[in-house]
């Protein structure tokens, strides 16, 4: 009989713990999920966050790692900033690049962001007021960034920044969204 009290505490003790840990899972990955969403809000909210400057993170946990390249020092530490504010957030790591101040790269990216959105078949991703196609130049380099819907769209945008005058080389990042 104490054998069998013994073995009903031993198991009711184990099913016990297993659903402390589930529960606890569950609450962390509910408040990373939290984190992930506020972040992306609060970065894509920053008054000086542009079609020139790329912002990512990423989150383990209760820390957000900040990547990137932006082109003015105050959007790299506003970043940080508004990322350390949110509930939940220990630690940011900002490893966001800051591009080197050129007027050559300058007016590479106004004549990328023409060639791109000036373009009719690309004219659409101009709308609205975050546009999808990031465009980062970087001593004459340029990095397209972003998201766009088809691998059409994706091609002509790699053309027509190739044919800027001035650009050493294009790196195509962009992703085709799945319908």
């Amino acid at each position: 009989m104490n054998r069998t009290v013994l073995l009903k505490v031993v198991l009711f003790t184990l099913i016990t713990a297993v659903g402390a840990i589930s529960a606890d899972q569950r609450t962390s990955s509910r408040s990373t999920a939290r984190i992930i969403r506020e972040a992306r809000h609060e970065l894509v909210m920053l008054p000086y966050y542009g079609v020139f400057d790329n912002l990512a993170y990423k989150v383990e946990g209760y820390t957000v790692t900040l990547m990137g390249q932006v082109t003015r020092p105050t959007l790299k530490s506003d970043a940080e900033n508004v990322v350390k504010k949110i509930e939940g957030v220990e630690h940011v790591d900002n490893q966001i690049e800051l591009l080197p101040l050129s007027p050559n790269d300058d007016r590479i990216r106004r004549a990328v962001y023409r060639a791109i959105y000036g373009y009719p078949a690309l004219q659409k991703y101009a709308l609205g007021v975050q546009q999808p196609i990031r465009i980062i130049v970087k001593n004459g380099n340029v990095t397209l960034e972003g998201v766009v819907d088809n691998e059409g769209d994706k091609n002509i945008a790699n053309i027509r920044a190739n044919g800027v005058s001035g650009v050493f080389s294009v790196k195509n990042n962009l992703q085709v969204v799945k319908p």
